[in-house]
């Protein structure tokens, strides 16, 4: 494999080593290009699911707002701050991952199982309780959002790279193994030339000294 910082001599074996060359690199750069366009796919759809969460989570978040006004104007703020709050102590955090392209993405949600008549003491009015429930279920819509997020940063940081890598194949080393291509097979074309007019030369050369013999 020529090394294409140093000065190429032109043979044969350079022209067949620079075509290798050229032939490896260009197979990375496609695979680079396919593994883009696989990352902003990805990357939208994650966005997609992004927009969505942030929807729903605004639409709880509102919820969670209109309850607890209910339970300000019921108990007055002072009692609704000190209310008993509705623990996630059993929650559980689970994960369901998966790998793309040796990206670990995530989808994550709280799993609140139902509790045990008795065995929790809830909020006393209805009020408390709605207020409670929906700040809870605010909670679990961070949590997926939390995911999805790290899972788009996880993406754009690998597309960046890979873009990085991608633009350095096609605008800086295929285009120098190229340059040198060029440059030996017009080294090589030039010898080619030199060595048929030597040729032909001698042949007229050899023919000139045959009819100067005939002629003595």
């Amino acid at each position: 494999m020529p090394d294409l910082g140093a000065v190429i001599i032109a043979t044969r074996v350079a022209l067949l080593e620079l075509r290798d060359e050229r032939r490896l690199v260009q197979e990375g750069y496609e695979l680079l290009d396919e593994k883009r366009v696989m990352l902003a796919a990805e990357i939208l759809r994650q966005l997609r699911m992004h927009t969505a969460l942030q929807i729903q989570l605004r639409d709880h978040e509102l919820s969670a707002r209109t309850t607890f006004t209910a339970a300000v104007a019921t108990h007055g703020f002072d009692d609704v701050t000190v209310a008993r709050p509705r623990a996630l102590d059993c929650a559980l955090l689970r994960q369901d991952r998966r790998s793309f392209l040796g990206i670990v993405l995530t989808e994550a949600r709280l799993d609140v199982p139902a509790p045990v008549p008795g065995s929790v003491v809830l909020p006393p009015t209805p009020e408390l309780r709605a207020c409670a429930t929906a700040f809870r279920q605010v909670a679990m819509d961070y949590v997926a959002l939390a995911a999805c997020a790290g899972n788009l940063r996880r993406l754009i940081r690998e597309y960046v790279r890979t873009e990085r890598r991608a633009r350095a194949l096609e605008n800086i080393l295929l285009p120098e193994i190229d340059s040198s291509l060029r440059f030996v097979e017009e080294q090589l074309d030039a010898v080619d030339q030199e060595e048929a007019v030597r040729v032909r030369n001698a042949g007229r050369a050899g023919g000139s000294a045959h009819d100067g013999a005939g002629i003595t």
